[in-house]
């Protein structure tokens, strides 16, 4: 945990002098205010291995800025935690900046992401302990120079008080896409990740009501676009075991096994 913090801790120092050095190479640029509205719907919506819609379908979209480097944008969608404290709708609010190194020699294109995350949910019953909490990100893609159309990268979370007041967690995601060639009128791309989100028993966090206060999930699916219309189909599961409905990240088991989850959106103009 402590090398973990570390290197977490590098990266978002590391961040701050990429963001120095990258916002003065591209200083000269020209710079033009840019945006994207997303709606779209999906058979179950999963967050780091949970579902957050008691296995329910959920409507989600959001409105997201560029300018230069700079990102800032809003993300909203359905809600509903099951036996955990009541909650009808999750809203998140985030901004940061997306420096690019490179290529160079021996490397592809690297894009750098540091940004900050607002999770909250409005008109919940916190009952003592709040849902709403901040993240901080730091993370980064590469486009593959050996293989055409492979990109991956890894992403830190931290947060210094994590949902209900559950003390400060890491989470690790690596994740990586490869392009398809054209199929008729579908631009397909494969896609996984996996993440491993570390918290303290101690200080209130359990993955599923025991004394586990890590766990790791992961996903695999297949993305058809067409146009500006996305398709895809994924895999989901985690290792959390619940020994305590009610208690932990995953409040009951059915919520965190593995499943099929298809997701539709659109993305405008």
């Amino acid at each position: 945990m402590q090398g973990l913090k570390q290197a977490a801790y590098a990266m978002l120092v590391g961040g701050s002098m990429i963001a120095l050095t990258g916002g003065a190479a591209l200083a000269d640029e020209p710079r033009s205010l840019g945006y994207s509205v997303t709606l779209g719907g999906t058979s179950d919506y999963i967050f780091r291995g949970i579902s957050q819609t008691s296995e329910n379908p959920a409507a989600q979209g959001s409105v997201d800025f560029t300018y230069g480097i700079f990102y800032a944008g809003v993300w909203g969608s359905n809600v509903d935690f099951d036996d955990a404290p009541p909650a009808t709708a999750e809203v998140d609010f985030y901004a940061g900046i997306k420096p690019t190194l490179g290529p160079g020699p021996l490397w592809g294109p690297v894009t750098f992401d540091f940004g900050v995350i607002y999770y909250a949910y409005p008109g919940a019953d916190d009952d003592g302990a709040e849902l709403d909490y901040v993240e901080l990100k730091a993370g980064y893609s590469m486009v593959s120079p050996w293989i055409k159309g492979l990109t991956s990268g890894t992403t830190f979370y931290w947060s210094d008080d994590y949902g209900l007041e559950t003390g400060e967690v890491f989470t690790i995601e690596s994740a990586a896409s490869y392009a398809l060639p054209q199929v008729g009128i579908f631009s397909p791309s494969i896609s996984g990740a996996w993440g491993t989100v570390y918290g303290d028993r101690d200080e209130g966090f359990t993955a599923g009501g025991g004394s586990k206060d890590k766990y790791d999930y992961w996903n695999a699916g297949l993305t058809l676009g067409v146009e500006k219309f996305a398709f895809d189909f994924r895999y989901w599961d985690s290792n959390i075991d619940v020994v305590n409905e009610g208690v932990g990240a995953c409040v009951t088991q059915g919520l965190c096994d593995e499943r099929f989850v298809f997701t539709a959106k659109v993305t405008l103009p």
